[in-house]
């Protein structure tokens, strides 16, 4: 199987070297920068028609090693599965996403290990798209920008009450506080995220205007409390079926004229089936259980028809191609530490999620859209200003 699969390969001229079992090596293009090391033979046949989820989980179960670069490395994995192999964008699958179903997907992915998080974050901890204002900032600056862009269009002010769903470690909410003297109500079903959100809300004194709690959404208090709503990275985890039920539940949650703000990935595909030659497939089995994708056309209707006006929309897809180029930069620099922290199978999967994403971003295999809504006065009108302006003062 081998000798009918090496002049396909070598066609490619990738910079890629492949190694045997038994030792052999062998260059399928020039000046190779990536080693495929292949320790299972049973792969061969496999490889020859290779998809990114089969050679991402052939890495992540140990099949083989990849040495080199991530981000080269998932180029020639692109190149590989849309060369030899089959079309592998599949139908949108509409999971059940109840309560407990979604409180074990969540506490998969973010009670993995805080300091492992710490490591290749900035020090917020801000687990979301940063926002680069030139395209020059470090990862910690265009964080801060995105915090300040977030308030910015909430047009926060002293004292209204921010509902923030989906808190993650609390750096949005510690900003709001304490840079625009929010009262901010997080919830989370995290942990791990939790306590360690209560911990810096108390070590910044801001215990007395920042209450975080653990909290499913659909438990949130339906009396029109909050004058502001954001939720950022929250509606990718919950699913097709329920979107309605999540709008509706912000809806009654915010007060006639206040503003609700999301912020998530969205689909390139109206249906949301996945793209990227088997690159969903590989985050819904690995990263992201139970997680959907919403085309900005689908969360849109919803917002609609659910009580709010969509008043701006905002793509930040190239944004979150840098950021997560940022973040698998951090973590490349930082393995050792990391080994020490999450299991080896653990850390393979991150390795190729955070250089798999900047790609798949970069290719516009997914989106990610700031959705600002208002939700009408009685009278059909609302509180915002005029223009933009005030955005970017």
């Amino acid at each position: 199987m081998l000798a009918s699969l090496l002049p396909a390969l070598r066609e490619l001229a990738l910079p890629l070297r492949l190694r045997l079992w038994d030792g052999r090596e062998m260059d399928l293009g020039p000046s190779p920068t990536v080693t495929l090391s292949l320790r299972d033979p049973n792969l061969i046949t496999d490889l020859a028609h290779p998809s990114l989820d089969l050679l991402g989980s052939a890495y992540v179960e140990g099949r083989i090693d990849l040495d080199g670069p991530p981000l080269e490395i998932i180029q020639i994995g692109d190149t590989l599965a849309s060369r030899l192999g089959q079309d592998t964008e599949s139908a949108p699958q509409h999971l059940p996403h109840d309560k407990e179903t979604d409180a074990q997907a969540i506490s998969y992915h973010y009670d993995l290990s805080n300091d492992f998080y710490r490591l290749w974050l900035d020090r917020d901890m801000v687990y979301s798209c940063a926002y680069f204002e030139t395209g020059q900032e470090d990862l910690e600056q265009a964080q801060q920008a995105k915090l300040r862009h977030l308030c910015r269009k909430l047009r926060l002010k002293p004292g209204e009450r921010l509902l923030d769903v989906g808190c993650g470690w609390g750096g949005l909410a510690r900003f709001a506080a304490r840079e625009f003297g929010a009262q901010v109500f997080g919830i989370t079903l995290s942990q791990a995220q939790l306590a360690l959100a209560r911990e810096r809300a108390a070590a910044e004194g801001l215990q007395d205007r920042i209450r975080f709690e653990l909290m499913d959404y659909r438990d949130l208090p339906q009396d029109e409390r909050f004058d502001k709503i954001v939720s950022v990275g929250m509606f990718e985890h919950v699913g097709h079926a329920n979107l309605p039920l999540y709008c509706q539940t912000l809806a009654n949650a915010v007060r006639p004229g206040g503003l609700v703000m999301n912020h998530g990935i969205t689909a390139r595909h109206v249906d949301g089936r996945p793209v990227g030659h088997g690159a969903g497939e590989f985050i819904d089995r690995y990263v992201f259980p139970h997680g959907e994708l919403p085309h900005l056309v689908k969360i849109g209707s919803c917002i609609s028809e659910h009580g709010l006006e969509i008043v701006d929309v905002e793509s930040l897809r190239l944004h979150y191609a840098r950021t997560l180029s940022f973040w698998s930069e951090r973590l490349e620099a930082q393995l050792d530490a990391a080994r020490s922290l999450v299991p080896e199978k653990a850390l393979r999967i991150w390795r190729i999620y955070l250089a798999g994403c900047a790609y798949g971003f970069r290719r516009n295999w997914i989106n990610l859209h700031q959705i600002l809504a208002s939700k009408p006065l009685p009278d059909g009108s609302h509180e915002l200003p005029w223009s933009r302006a005030d955005l970017y003062r």
